[in-house]
């Protein structure tokens, strides 16, 4: 006979919820925790622990009388999770458990070409050589492209980096062939996933993901801001630079920047070179110049738009931004009343984009395991 979820259903959820923000942790630590009465904590606990979903391991030292208490942990039978970065150049495959803790990771050169069946085969093969030796149900698998996604689920970005991301192809093969949800959002987004995840001071931050294509994510009061249509983040596409009739993603993207480049006389192999390796001086002071007066635009922008504390710049182009930041401040400081605090992020390619993908969607299997727990009594759901 069903019935809707009682107080004690509740109570039991709460429980689960500290455990998988803080384990391994004491009895007297999810007491704190939680609020909750001994005895409630001790039921609620042997609960979960027939569930699959804690184990005992270890002793509290600093216990001194009374029955030892021990450590309560997630097992990793309790399933895990996948998160992607795959880019144009690099695809980075992160698995991690319940607890975010990490299980194993793989970077390898990306595919060429765009057929979405060839494509979502190879990326499953990754996934499942990644997730080799992880326990329990793959829960989540959320994948970070370079450029802008809607819902989840559309595509906004260039035609040769995104025609392997046309309408939901590739989410739908994947999840058909794994048998698991399979989200999508830009890598703009999950690197600003990563940040947050490392620095939980942070408030009201923006960043741009200076990589192929130019995308940006923000975030207001720690949570990531999200836009109802496909214009939402697309500064890059939309406003201009400064210089001429270029826009921010002609110059503050990988792919804008050889371009602009090769006009004033540089033919490079990569875009490393102009940093990398002797340069003429006077077509590399214009690409230069012109890099610097798009940071400053795209600084200013979002500045007297969103006012945020803190302004990152990630990517291929980091060392670009870097050498140009001195500047671009001086340039700023004439302009704007305050100036947010700029920082070039230093991350893994490929594998800090796949740790904040990761960590999106462990957030989304612990709520939906809690939403499972209050629904199994009504609907004799397993979790």
């Amino acid at each position: 006979m069903s019935s809707y979820p009682t107080a004690r259903d509740y109570t039991k959820a709460s429980v689960l919820d500290a455990v998988l923000s803080e384990a391994p942790l004491t009895r007297n630590r999810l007491i704190e925790l939680t609020r909750l009465s001994q005895p409630t904590v001790s039921r609620k606990v042997d609960e979960l622990l027939v569930d699959g979903f804690l184990v005992e391991q270890g002793v509290d030292a600093v216990v001194r009388r009374g029955r030892p208490s021990t450590y309560l942990d997630v097992p990793g039978t309790a399933g895990h999770i996948v998160g992607i970065s795959f880019g144009t150049r690099t695809t980075c495959v992160l698995v991690i458990d319940l607890r975010g803790r990490e299980i194993g990771h793989i970077i390898v050169p990306s595919p060429e070409g765009g057929d979405v069946g060839a494509t979502a085969e190879w990326l499953v093969d990754l996934i499942v050589e990644t997730t080799d030796s992880a326990e329990g149900p793959l829960r989540q698998i959320v994948a970070a492209l370079p450029g802008r996604v809607l819902n989840s689920t559309n595509w906004s970005g260039t035609p040769e980096s995104g025609k392997i991301f046309i309408d939901s192809r590739l989410q739908n093969a994947i999840e058909e062939r794994l048998k698991a949800p399979v989200i999508l959002e830009s890598d703009a987004t999950s690197s600003l996933r990563g940040i947050l995840k490392d620095d939980a001071n942070i408030g009201n931050a923006a960043l741009f993901m200076l990589s192929t294509v130019l995308s940006f994510a923000s975030c207001t009061d720690h949570e990531i801001a999200q836009g109802r249509t496909p214009a939402f983040g697309d500064l890059g596409g939309v406003l201009f630079s400064g210089v001429g009739n270029e826009t921010l993603d002609g110059l503050l993207s990988t792919t804008g920047l050889l371009q602009f480049a090769k006009g004033r006389g540089l033919q490079l192999e990569g875009i490393e070179a102009i940093w990398s390796q002797p340069q003429e001086a006077g077509p590399r002071a214009e690409v230069v110049e012109g890099f610097t007066t798009a940071i400053v635009t795209a600084v200013g922008a979002v500045a007297v738009t969103l006012d945020p504390e803190y302004l990152y710049f990630v990517g291929r182009l980091s060392p670009l931004v870097d050498e140009v930041l001195p500047e671009a401040r001086r340039r700023l400081a004439q302009s704007l009343p305050v100036i947010p605090e700029i920082r070039v992020a230093s991350q893994v390619i490929g594998l800090s984009v796949a740790r904040g993908a990761a960590h999106a969607g462990l957030a989304l299997a612990q709520s939906r395991l809690r939403e499972s727990m209050l629904e199994a009594r009504s609907e004799g759901q397993s979790l």
